[in-house]
């Protein structure tokens, strides 16, 4: 069957059923990290491909954001599981016309992001290659046990760090020809920069995931409906967001109003999706001052078969025809 057919993560769980698990796996393929027991802690890896013409675009993206870009996705993994991250090997393909000088200001980037985020690069690999390409591979740890996917019941609250869509408003900005009006060009300016520059959450993560608090979790990638399927197929739980209730920043609205469309399904935010028990609430509240981020109630978990699905204000069913990013799905 091809690939357009099975899709990205179809392909996914095809490769996680042939593969085999050995010992000290505690969770590997279908997660934001793989879990891996070690001696006195939890290991925690993640890897995130990139390509050029597929993943970033070297004609409205520098070098150095691209560095910095790279981190921050797989710091963005280590934090949906509740991690800190620790080591970066990192691999490139370079195409043989680029200058030194790039690639300088490409680990450049990746420097300014690793020394406050505490990660060293230890390693990696380089080869010719016909676009450029970069494979990182970051090592985490946790001392207390990683937030899954699979830990969300029904009737769990789901909440989500920051503001959502934004990136993918700024990467439609980046793409349109025509510049903004002026009354739009700051809120342009910073919807461009959330997209190259996105924030790992990792204090939020680590604090929501030792409270206890966080049921399980996964980091808004491929965008907030398909990320939450992920979450509803692996806790076997259905799920309803409000589309009101839904964080936007005062940028998104310049730009979109109220429509929720990139918020919903646009991805690349890399803020924190994760459920909670109702009961909860009260502890969620005293620890967001902690947090570093705004935390929003956006929905919560139904009981299974229920599907995922967005409300409006009236709690009728929103009419949307939505889905997140999938590389090998057919477009229509």
């Amino acid at each position: 069957m091809k690939l357009s057919r099975v899709g990205e993560f179809g392909l996914i769980e095809r490769i996680r059923r042939a593969a085999p698990e050995g010992r000290g796996v505690r969770a590997g393929i279908g997660d934001d990290a793989a879990w891996l027991d070690c001696p006195g802690r939890n290991l925690l890896v993640t890897t995130d491909l990139l390509i050029e013409g597929i993943h970033f675009n070297l004609r409205w993206t520098s070098f150095y954001a691209l560095g910095y870009k790279t981190l921050a996705v797989n710091l963005s993994d280590i934090a949906a599981m509740g991690g800190s991250p620790a080591f970066l090997t990192l691999s490139l393909g370079i195409p043989a016309d680029f200058e030194s000088a790039d690639i300088e200001e490409f680990y450049r980037g990746i420097r300014s992001l690793a020394r406050p985020a505490g990660v060293s690069i230890v390693g990696g690999d380089t080869s010719a290659a016909g676009r450029f390409f970069v494979s990182p591979a970051l090592i985490g740890h946790s001392r207390h046990a990683p937030v899954l996917r699979s830990g969300a019941r029904a009737g769990d609250d789901l909440y989500v760090t920051g503001t959502l869509g934004d990136s993918a408003l700024g990467l439609k900005l980046l793409k349109q020809k025509k510049r903004p009006a002026r009354a739009e060009k700051k809120a342009a300016d910073f919807l461009i920069r959330r997209h190259r520059f996105p924030s790992a959450r990792l204090g939020a993560g680590a604090l929501l995931a030792g409270a206890g608090l966080a049921r399980a979790m996964i980091d808004v990638s491929d965008g907030l409906l398909q990320d939450l399927g992920h979450i509803a197929k692996a806790s076997s739980v259905g799920a309803e967001v409000w589309a009101e209730a839904l964080p936007l920043s005062r940028a998104y609205k310049t730009i979109a109003g109220r429509q929720t469309g990139h918020a919903l399904s646009g991805g690349e935010d890399y803020e924190l999706l994760f459920s909670a028990r109702p009961r909860d609430r009260a502890k969620l509240e005293k620890l967001k001052k902690r947090l570093g981020v705004p935390v929003t109630l956006i929905g919560r978990c139904l009981a299974p078969g229920r599907g995922v699905h967005v409300v409006n204000g009236g709690g009728k069913p929103a009419a949307l025809r939505l889905a997140g990013y999938d590389h090998f799905k057919a477009r229509s």
